[in-house]
């Protein structure tokens, strides 16, 4: 069964204290960890900054959409993403969910 992640974040006081070198030097280290974790069937679906002109936006400015093969994988990566200082840099917000079908989520909110 498919699971999903999105995460939305937005920088805080404690990155932009960061100089550009020291920002890079994170973020170098971020792409060292997740090569381990591409190995085990983490997928990046997008990484990409927010588009301010949709309606109802989230007022974050970054978001990430993953796809993993099972519940262990996602919990890899939500792992890292802690262990790594991650949000410590970003206001940040996690959704996760399993794969559905369009009739299943309605399902789902008529019996909420």
């Amino acid at each position: 069964m498919s699971h999903y992640l999105i995460e939305l974040y937005t920088p805080n006081s404690a990155w932009n204290a960061l100089s550009k070198n020291e920002r890079k030097q994170y973020l170098g280290n971020v792409a060292t960890a997740m090569g381990g974790l591409l190995e085990l069937g983490v997928k990046p679906l997008t990484l990409t900054q927010i588009d301010t002109a949709v309606e109802q936006r989230s007022e974050h400015l970054f978001v990430a959409v993953w796809h993993f093969p099972n519940l262990a994988t996602r919990d890899a990566l939500l792992s890292g993403i802690k262990a790594s200082g991650w949000y410590n840099y970003f206001s940040h917000v996690n959704a996760a969910g399993i794969e559905t079908s369009f009739a299943e989520h309605l399902d789902a909110l008529c019996n909420i």
